[in-house]
């Protein structure tokens, strides 16, 4: 298990001359035909039964060790091991913020503070974008304000998100949305408080089918987009994350050995989970 790691470099196959032995790296966990183009420009993420390391097969960040092809190998630099680990759900983050065709001086409501809600704030921020966040959790909310990536976070329960959003800017509504929770009520709410010709980018993986209000939709001409993973958003993720434009060591909430994974990842997870963004687990720990 594992698609989100980073490691070493302990051995390197013939041909691989760019790389050294004892150089940090994150790992891009694509499983993709060898066939695929995966030089730059290329939508490789969409190719057909893509998946990823850790889920689908191929070892894990779990792993002692694991062997990846060159292409999916990606330089640190100075970066931490345990911050590098969040590269790959900070790609995520960033290919849907890529998506989405934001611009700095914009204004962007993100709905759910969960780990990748947060990270796309982060991105959007480091962008020069003006983020507003929608959350429900106390817990969440306060991270959401204490890491910077956001202006303000409303809680629904409190008021109108939609009409506060729009209040905020002079009546316009949001320029950008991002859907980040996989709950329909947020959705809905998005539909409501980006501006008319503005855009939503659906970033959650749904289990279920929700029902999207055309109604709200078509007059408005949303432009409503999905997105999956990423294409070549590793590299300037890990620049973001080097320069310390976007610092990582804010969302890691608990580090842990693999004896402690049960009892301190995935039910802490399950039960704690407003209170953790990322669990890092250190082997050697």
């Amino acid at each position: 298990m594992g698609h989100e790691f980073s490691g070493t470099i302990t051995h390197l196959g013939e041909g691989v001359t760019d790389l050294n032995v004892g150089q940090n790296v994150v790992v891009e966990p694509n499983i993709i035909a060898e066939d695929v183009d995966t030089g730059p420009g290329q939508s490789y993420q969409l190719s057909k039964d893509m998946n990823f390391i850790g889920l689908g097969g191929h070892g894990g960040g779990l792993s002692e060790k694991i062997v990846v092809q060159r292409r999916w190998v990606h330089p640190i630099g100075d970066i931490p091991l345990d911050q590098a680990a969040l590269i790959e759900p900070l790609s995520v983050a960033h290919h849907a913020v890529v998506r989405s065709d934001a611009t700095s001086g914009q204004t962007a409501i993100v709905g759910g503070a969960g780990p990748i809600g947060l990270l796309t704030a982060a991105v959007l921020k480091a962008k020069g974008l003006t983020v507003y966040i929608s959350e429900l959790s106390e817990a969440r909310k306060q991270m959401a304000l204490s890491t910077g990536v956001a202006d303000e976070v409303f809680d629904p329960r409190e008021s109108d998100v939609a009409e506060t959003v729009r209040e905020c800017t002079g009546g316009r509504g949001a320029d950008v949305g991002f859907e980040c929770s996989s709950v329909p009520a947020v959705l809905d709410m998005l539909l409501d408080a980006v501006r008319p010709g503005g855009v939503i980018v659906n970033v959650s993986i749904w289990g279920h089918k929700p029902e999207v209000d055309m109604p709200k939709l078509v007059p408005k001409e949303i432009d409503l987009r999905g997105t999956i993973g990423y294409s070549g958003d590793h590299p300037e993720t890990i620049r973001l994350a080097a320069g310390g434009t976007i610092h990582l060591s804010a969302f890691i909430t608990a580090r842990i050995g693999r004896d402690e994974l049960i009892t301190g990842g995935f039910d802490e997870l399950i039960s704690n989970n407003e209170h953790h963004v990322k669990i890092i687990v250190d082997p050697h720990a």
